[in-house]
């Protein structure tokens, strides 16, 4: 998926050391000149070093082991250092993290500087290496737009930001030879959080100021924004997940709330119950003790049967006083418990708050995701329009039909999930890519003129599916109203389309015709790995405990 990661690996990178200790003022001349489309100047000849991808791409790396182990700063300032810059909120401005290039830097390229970038956001904040690949070329784009914009800087990003910010370095100059010293990088964090898709913010790299930089080139840097909108739709899956997850586990616990909330409201009617009764016992004591004593000045009793009466009404009187200490300790206990509670209560609005937010983030990244997705594909269509050197590539990507082999690239490495291509078949060269990124490419399926294939994931709103596939556009053309098992495979035998259908939990083998409509449905049902023989009108599959079975053709019975 990621050719430009792929070029990186494939090309020798070199880097020089700098001799001497300069500082070039800022070619504001230049910058004002390629601010549209940013143009990096890099140095190409002999180097007196050499160093590998591993090592170069080690420089950022070590810098972002130490961040994610706490630290705050790491690296020397005459060479590759990093601040993270984080606190607490301003507004709606963000936190960043500040990458210098020391006076002392030998990096001369710009696939360079994005290694090293890459190798920071790998370690930092556990980006994959081509999702991180992806996000070092958007910084470098965004910091060389916006370089010496100070008024950018300042009303975007906190104080603790601009505090360790110097207006004449903020950014990334276009030139090589004005890195060493005079530069400082601002990559502006999402959640920050290690892991999360969201750690770094997409939207801030995809600002309309930088995309209209990469509409500029030729190309209008289709590529990598068709990439972007991948990483952007994923951080959308990504969030709506964890909202779902923590929406399910808050329900959960609201129950378990609410239970233990009765239980104290009924210790608490409990507790009262017994302290009034505790109250009565003593008070009946004091009146017992009051009679005995009127008792014996009537000579209704005599003094000794007084004093025992007496002593036996102070005894329940005291009983009844302990009784209401204790009483009272438990009711202590019990109000405690209902505070705490309450302050569960309280923690988990927020945590509601919280996940309603994460929802909104999902929500976001989906809308930027499909309105980069529309203005790619306008494009890609103007660019055919124009007749552009270009053209032709765009073409292949979306307009007309180009004539290339269709292939299949895998964009995951523990799911069989990717994207349609078409390669020159003279040289196998990407021409065509598919903007469908689920397509189970273990399941494309020939029919004539026609491509279809099982796609999709059983995530949000998302489902899995047959689908048919434009041969001209290769994006889908219709889908089918039945959900697939995610690890059916996809038989045609004829006209007749096959696989594994999921109703109610439980799994069927289907056919259906070539317009995605089930004709016919196992009764029985099937092994969720099932494989499908033909034999004239008879199928041989598996049923659910893996014996074989025999079906006829076109009833399933």
């Amino acid at each position: 998926m990621k050719n430009f990661f792929r070029i990186i690996l494939g090309m020798a990178l070199f880097m020089a050391l700098v001799s001497g200790v300069f500082a070039q003022n800022v070619n504001r001349q230049e910058l004002e000149e390629n601010q549209a489309s940013v143009n990096f100047i890099n140095y190409e000849g002999p180097h007196s070093r050499i160093d590998t991808v591993a090592q170069i791409r080690a420089i950022g790396y070590d810098l972002g082991r130490a961040i994610r182990n706490g630290a705050v700063q790491a690296g020397t300032q005459n060479r590759y250092f990093v601040i993270h810059c984080a606190a607490d909120p301003e507004g709606d401005r963000y936190d960043a993290d500040v990458f210098g290039l020391g006076v002392d830097v030998g990096v001369d390229h710009i696939r360079n500087l994005r290694l090293i970038l890459q190798g920071y956001l790998e370690a930092a904040y556990g980006y994959s290496a081509a999702d991180a690949a992806l996000l070092a070329r958007f910084i470098t784009i965004y910091n060389a737009v916006f370089r010496g914009d100070w008024n950018f800087y300042s009303t975007r990003y906190k104080s603790i930001v601009t505090q360790n910010l110097v207006r004449e370095k903020a950014g990334l100059s276009i030139r090589y030879d004005e890195w060493p010293g005079q530069t400082l990088i601002t990559i502006p964090l999402g959640t920050g959080i290690p892991g999360s898709l969201s750690a770094i913010d997409t939207s801030g790299l995809t600002d309309p100021d930088v995309i209209d930089s990469m509409r500029s080139d030729e190309g209008r840097g289709i590529e990598d924004r068709q990439d972007m909108v991948d990483l952007k739709q994923r951080e959308a899956e990504e969030a709506a997940r964890l909202a779902a997850l923590e929406r399910q586990r808050l329900e959960e616990e609201q129950r378990r709330l609410q239970r233990e909330r009765e239980e104290a409201a009924a210790a608490q009617r409990r507790l009262e119950e017994q302290q009034r009764e505790a109250q009565r016992q003593q008070e009946e004591a004091r009146r017992r003790q009051e009679q005995a004593r009127l008792d014996e000045e009537a000579r209704r009793i005599s003094q000794e049967e007084s004093r025992q009466r007496q002593q036996e009404a102070r005894q329940q009187e005291q009983a009844a006083q302990r009784r209401q200490q204790e009483l009272a300790q438990e009711q202590a206990a019990n109000e405690q418990r209902r505070d705490e509670l309450a302050e569960q209560e309280r923690e988990m609005e927020r945590r509601r708050q919280e996940a309603d937010e994460i929802q909104r983030l999902a929500d976001q990244k989906a809308q930027e995701a499909e309105n980069e997705r529309q203005q790619i594909a306008q494009d890609q269509q103007e660019m055919i329009d124009s007749g552009s050197t270009a053209g032709a590539v765009a073409a292949a990507q979306g307009g007309q039909p180009p004539n290339g082999l269709l292939a299949a690239g895998i964009v995951q490495n523990n799911a069989s999930l990717g994207r349609l291509y078409r390669v020159d078949p003279a040289n196998g060269s990407v021409i065509q890519t598919s903007g469908m990124n689920t397509v189970n490419t273990r399941t494309i399926t020939l029919s004539g003129a026609r491509i279809f294939a099982i796609a999709g994931i059983n995530q949000g709103n998302g489902a899995v599916r047959l689908v048919e596939i434009n041969n001209d556009t290769l994006e889908m053309l219709k889908q089918g109203e039945d959900d697939i098992h995610p690890n059916s495979l996809l038989w045609a035998n004829g006209s007749n389309l096959y696989a594994i259908t999921v109703v109610d939990g439980k799994n069927y083998m289907a056919r259906y015709d070539t317009d995605l409509a089930k004709q016919a449905q196992s009764a029985s049902e099937v092994h969720p790995y099932a494989s499908c023989i033909f034999q004239g009108d008879k199928v041989l599959t598996q049923s659910a405990n893996g014996s074989p079975i025999l079906l006829n053709g076109q009833t399933l019975k």
